[in-house]
């Protein structure tokens, strides 16, 4: 293989992006770079400093200022650990409403490709095969019906004690897929060269091993 490659993990909400992606990694032995935990780490900074996302003069003093990173899994704010803060469905709805601001997708998208031209990674989130790394060797698009995909959101969130139900979770799913896909900057869709993988039925398993084989074929 390429001594430096990216490999993209798109797909909506509960597909399974960063579970595999992070399998994917650790099997390589690359790095995997979380971009869904960017968006989130920045709606989460908009909610704490109170800006109007919709400001411009707001926005951009608060970007500027915005510094994103990822040591050993944690995803660091300004040098301080947000991972866990940044995972409740309120975080999740702002950092879908904040990806569609053009001038927070040119920040984070900039972030994300000086992260993948430095080393090999494994990079998730919405638009990396279209946008992000159109060119990278390796693209996947990861799905499955909105039920399994809120199923494995609600216990996600039930196993950290968050109090929610599975219909919230799923019009919450719903209501993101359609943010996702019908916003004017970058919509989530598939790359035409994209392998696209229904992962309804699969386990995490033969999800890896999947992508690991198609990967190997290239080779």
């Amino acid at each position: 293989m390429e001594k430096i490659y990216q490999i993209a993990i798109d797909g909506p909400a509960g597909s399974g992006k960063s579970t595999i992606a992070k399998a994917l990694a650790k099997e390589l032995g690359i790095d995997y770079i979380d971009t869904g935990a960017m968006y989130r780490a920045f709606g989460y900074k908009i909610r704490e400093k109170g800006i109007d996302m919709h400001d411009p003069a707001q926005l951009d003093a608060l970007l500027c200022s915005t510094e994103i990173d990822f040591d050993r899994g944690k995803t660091l704010l300004d040098g301080s650990d947000v991972s866990s803060v940044i995972r409740t469905p309120e975080i999740s709805m702002l950092a879908s409403d904040c990806s569609a601001i053009a001038e927070v997708r040119k920040k984070l998208v900039a972030l994300q490709q000086a992260m993948g031209e430095s080393k090999s990674v494994v990079m998730d989130g919405r638009d990396i095969g279209t946008v992000v790394f159109p060119k990278a060797k390796y693209k996947f698009f990861l799905t499955a019906s909105s039920e399994e995909r809120a199923k494995r959101r609600f216990a996600e969130l039930t196993a950290k004690g968050e109090k929610t139900t599975f219909e919230q979770v799923l019009e919450e799913m719903n209501q993101r897929d359609h943010n996702d896909t019908t916003r004017k900057v970058t919509p989530l869709r598939r790359a035409d060269d994209a392998l696209e993988v229904d992962t309804t039925k699969m386990s995490i398993e033969e999800v890896t091993e999947f992508i690991i084989s198609k990967i190997t074929e290239e080779n």
